[in-house]
């Protein structure tokens, strides 16, 4: 595994859980607004957590914390994503896994094991503007085989939309939302520029406005 950072003790990201949060290192798509930038390479400019360092200090904690969550980054791009969960339940925590929803054969997979407890599916924008959103082209017959995989699984989870005010209007939002399940549970969470991955994207107001094929308008 190539984890890029560790937090031990969560009280707000594993519904129902103390958790610990890994976060792996590498992700496929290149969010303009990402706030975990330094975890997009497949190398961390810092180097990695060992992930027997990880483990240790889960079976030391198995006492105090009942949950992990599973982080990035995308985890899903991890070949040893498997073999990490697996560690993990065999000490008796819970997972929660976080993920982008473009590799539903990985998913799958996880599913069919039942490594997973709870899964959250981050949903970018609507499909056919998903690109922008992302910063790369997407197959979106995966994100929709995701989507409806989740919703599926019998699994408590949910879907959610960082509204980036510069490049989402409420239109989009009602549109993304469409997307989710009825039973699925939808949250919008806001958009935190300090740390965006593009620069224009943080906090500089005139500049956000120059930025190419925004949309603005709000719900009339």
């Amino acid at each position: 595994m190539q984890i890029g950072g560790f937090q031990p003790f969560t009280l707000s990201d594993f519904p129902g859980h103390l958790a610990a949060m890994v976060f792996t290192q590498g992700c496929n798509f290149r969010c303009p607004f990402c706030h975990n930038g330094a975890l997009i390479p497949s190398r961390a400019a810092a180097g990695l957590m060992p992930e027997e360092e990880v483990l240790s200090f889960l079976e030391q904690r198995r006492n105090r914390l009942t949950g992990v969550v599973v982080t990035g980054g995308e985890p899903t791009i991890q070949p040893r994503l498997p073999e990490f969960l697996r560690q993990i339940k065999a000490l008796g925590y819970k997972v929660k896994l976080d993920t982008n929803g473009a590799r539903p054969a990985v998913l799958a997979a996880l599913l069919e094991e039942e490594l997973l407890d709870y899964i959250a599916m981050d949903l970018k924008a609507p499909l056919e503007r998903y690109h922008r959103l992302a910063g790369i082209c997407v197959p979106v017959r995966d994100l929709e085989e995701s989507i409806a995989m989740i919703s599926w699984s019998g699994l408590a989870h949910e879907f959610r939309t960082t509204f980036v005010t510069p490049l989402l209007n409420h239109l989009d939002l009602m549109a993304i939302q469409a997307l989710v399940p009825s039973k699925s549970h939808y949250r919008v969470q806001p958009f935190v520029s300090e740390n965006a991955l593009d620069p224009v994207l943080r906090g500089d107001v005139k500049a956000v406005q120059k930025l190419p094929n925004t949309t603005t308008a709000e719900v009339a």
